[in-house]
């Protein structure tokens, strides 16, 4: 009798540890759906990067000022340098120098200047035809200024003079929702806006 018993707690617990098996690796496997792509959890293509973009153009004009030379700098005016990605998941050990967005045609592929597209869009849709830069959202833009210098004379226009201007941190284009939101709660309609900067003729 005494070993009937025994074996009949030892089924019933086997059967309960099952279950409690089942249970821990039916929960892991929804967490891990979760944090893959594809899985319930959402993802955003901008996940942990801001752009900071600068509408740059001459006083009473719109249009803004080609090829010019834009860097972040620190307080001593020396260009920001990514080492190790600290400031920009691109161009790693690189100064931080802004790029001009461009349009993109049919074939997704850059259009060389004068081409023509049906489709024609910008690369990056919310910068338009403005200069911009890839941030972490870790970027601490405050402590930083940007240094807009005009490197080839007259072709573009005139001879503009450099300006060293300060960033913030609402500056920044936070573009996934979750963090978007909260970034509108703390600066308001400052956020995701180009820094508008004026430009004078060094004559």
């Amino acid at each position: 009798m005494k070993v009937r018993g025994y074996s009949h707690t030892f089924a019933v617990t086997h059967i309960v540890m099952k279950y409690i098996v089942l249970i821990i690796v039916s929960l892991l496997g929804l967490t891990a759906k979760a944090q893959l792509p594809g899985g319930n959890a959402m993802h955003c293509g901008y996940d942990f990067t801001s752009y900071v973009v600068l509408d740059v153009h001459e006083s009473g004009k719109k249009e803004n000022i080609k090829n010019l030379k834009i860097t972040v700098v620190d307080s001593l005016g020396r260009d920001l340098v990514n080492v190790g990605n600290l400031y920009s998941f691109k161009n790693a050990n690189q100064p931080m120098v802004f790029s001009f967005n461009y349009l993109i045609g049919d074939d997704n592929k850059k259009l060389e200047e004068g081409a023509v597209a049906k489709k024609e869009r910008y690369f990056f849709p919310f910068a338009k035809d403005n200069y911009l830069l890839s941030v972490s959202n870790t970027f601490d833009a405050d402590k930083f200024s940007v240094k807009i210098e005009d490197t080839d004379g007259a072709a573009n226009g005139g001879k503009f003079k450099t300006l060293t201007l300060p960033l913030y941190k609402y500056n920044m284009y936070v573009l996934c929702s979750n963090e978007s939101q909260q970034a509108a709660i703390k600066f308001g309609r400052k956020m995701n806006k180009p820094v508008d900067i004026v430009l004078e003729l060094d004559k």
